[in-house]
Formats: C-alpha cells, sequence, structure tokens
C-alpha cells in the first residue's frame, strides 16, 4: 500500500484528503493513518492538515521499490521491482531470477553493489548512496533474433542520456557504443548479457550503473569520469531518475523493436553521439587504426572514415573507440 499512497501523493506538493485516499484503496482511515506513519519512519516528511488531508514535503533519497514504482509511467519496463540494500551484482540478480521464471521488465536495483560488471570482465563497488546500480529483464523470445540482442545496448544509452537531460538538466550524449557522457566524462555505463538458443532469446539483462554522488573518484578515474551531483551541484533524484530511464527505454524499445534495428533511432542517437565528426581511434584485436567518427548506420555499427578514403563500420564487440585528444 505504500507505493500506491506515495503515488497518490504524487510530487506536486498539492493535498490529498484521507477520503479520496480511503476511497481510492478501499481501506479505513486507521489503515491510511498507519501506513503514513510508517512512510515518516522511513524517512518521509509528510504534513497532515484537518480539512485538507496529506501532502508529501519532502521525501528521503532513497531508491526502494515503493519509491520508484510510485513515480512510474510505464506499461511493462519495472512494473516489478526487486530492491535490495546490498549485492553482489544487479546482472548477477537479474539473470538468476530469470532462470528461476521471472517474467518480462523486471528491474532489479541495489544500493550497494560488492561485484559490479564491467565490459571485459572488469569489475567495480558501487558504495550505498554514491550511484545508481540496476538490471532490466528482457524476454524477447522469438521476436528478436539473438544477433541483434547486443543492439539494446545503444537503446538503453539513448534512454539513460534522455532521462539525464529531462530530470537533471545534464547535456548528456553518448560515446559508442555503451557509455552516456557529459562534459567529456563518463557518467554512466551499461553491460548487456545474454542467454540464448541459436534462434530464440531466453532473455537478456541489461546493467545500467550510473554515477550520480560520487565526489572524488581513483586517480585512474578522475581524468576520464564524473558524477551528476558534481555536474549539478546538488544531489540528483535516484528515483525520479530510474523511472525516466524506463519511461524513455520504453520508448525507444518500441521503435527498435518495430525495424529490428536503428532506421528509427538513428538520427536522433547521431544528434547526441559524442565525438561524431571527430577523430577517433579504434582499438581492435590486431587491428587499430584511426579515422573521422561518421555516426552510426542501422545496424548500430559506428562508421569511421579512414585516412586513406574509405569507410569501415565498426561492431562493438571487443572494439573500443577513443578520442584522439580526450576520452570522447
Amino acid at each position: 500500500m505504500k507505493e500506491k499512497i506515495l503515488s497518490l501523493l504524487g510530487e506536486n506538493g498539492e493535498y490529498v484528503s484521507g477520503q479520496a485516499l480511503c476511497k481510492e484503496l478501499g481501506v479505513s482511515r486507521t489503515a491510511i493513518w498507519k501506513v503514513i506513519n510508517q512512510l515518516k519512519e522511513d524517512g518521509y516528511e509528510i504534513e497532515s492538515v484537518a480539512g485538507r488531508g496529506y501532502r508529501i514535503l519532502q521525501r528521503p533519497d532513497c531508491i526502494t521499490a515503493e519509491e520508484i514504482t510510485s513515480r512510474l509511467h510505464t506499461q511493462w519496463a519495472a512494473r516489478t521491482v526487486c530492491f535490495f540494500e546490498q549485492i553482489d551484482s544487479t546482472n548477477s540478480e537479474a539473470k538468476r531470477q530469470a532462470e528461476q521464471g521471472a517474467g518480462n521488465g523486471l528491474l532489479v536495483v541495489a544500493e550497494e553493489q560488492t561485484q559490479g560488471k564491467g565490459r571485459r570482465g572488469r569489475s567495480w563497488m558501487t558504495p550505498s548512496g554514491t550511484a545508481i546500480a540496476m538490471s532490466l529483464l528482457l524476454r524477447p523470445g522469438t521476436d528478436l533474433h539473438p544477433d541483434r540482442a547486443p543492439m539494446l545496448t545503444l537503446v538503453m544509452g539513448m534512454a539513460v542520456a534522455a532521462a539525464c537531460r529531462d530530470v537533471c538538466g545534464v547535456e548528456a550524449g553518448i560515446k559508442w557504443p555503451n557509455d552516456v557522457v557529459a562534459e567529456g566524462k563518463k557518467i554512466c555505463g551499461i553491460l548487456t548479457e545474454m542467454s540464448c538458443e541459436v534462434d530464440y532469446i531466453n532473455y537478456v539483462v541489461i546493467g545500467i550503473g550510473i554515477n550520480t554522488g560520487i565526489h572524488q573518484f581513483p586517480p585512474e578515474l578522475e581524468k576520464t569520469a564524473v558524477s551528476l551531483h558534481t555536474l549539478m551541484g546538488n544531489k540528483p533524484d535516484r528515483a525520479r531518475l530510474i523511472a525516466a530511464c524506463m519511461r524513455k527505454f520504453e520508448l525507444y524499445y518500441s521503435r527498435f523493436m518495430k525495424t529490428q534495428d536503428y532506421s528509427l533511432l538513428m538520427d536522433e542517437y547521431n544528434t547526441i553521439l559524442a565525438g561524431k565528426g571527430g577523430r577517433v581511434r579504434v582499438l581492435a584485436p590486431g587491428n587499430e587504426f584511426e579515422g573521422i567518427s561518421e555516426g552510426i548506420n542501422p545496424k548500430g555499427e559506428l562508421l569511421v572514415r579512414r585516412d586513406d578514403g574509405s569507410a569501415e563500420a565498426v561492431f562493438a564487440g571487443e572494439v573500443s573507440v577513443r578520442g584522439i585528444y580526450g576520452y570522447v
């Protein structure tokens, strides 16, 4: 009932009468009063005025299932949220739940992550309160061929960048293929994992790690990473940002699935692609070269114009692309 009351109280600071809450939820005033007190114990500052009702004055910085669900405006994404105070990896947990039969759209969120996953087997820790660590479970089945699943990384990148712009006012872009960046530094990394047969996807898990409250990065990262708190000058509303990411992903995912490529997304993607038109270095096993980034094609490949004038379509895989004069 907590999430329903939080949703009904909303974010606009208006009063909602106890009678209206009772009628909407079909419970007694005593039941409403008990839940309001529980929310106060959870850190919500809620005002109660006789004859007017309740309103939320301040929400705690929490990313519980109730708080996220109360902010959602989606049809299927994150309609089931599993929250953990501490976990090894949200991707690992999402895969465990997928193996146990969890449904499409499950979102796993953790306050603290001890063995987070990155590309090429990298791992890192997510201290409590400093980031958003979440993983979305998808079950496209036969609606999407397995060789198209890696494209979903780019779809999520668009969603996170759009959410950061809408919620945080940060001019976020994308460093192909799996990072969201702002002011030349990384604010988010994305990792997509899949279980499939030859022509059938059992499930896809998309992991998202957003730097929200980290003030000081390790020396090896301080030149390439930044947090939203630093960019904004204040703490972002993490639950609201998560809900916005899910809403944007649902939108972009529906467009992607219509064509199963980037035909309907390519133009928008290329407008926020960091380094487009600039010089990049492509780092591929046994094939390192430089050229000009010309954006992605409908397959999600990065088009790079070599110095000899030839164009090469670079598939993500084990390839890294770095700017010549900086991270992007």
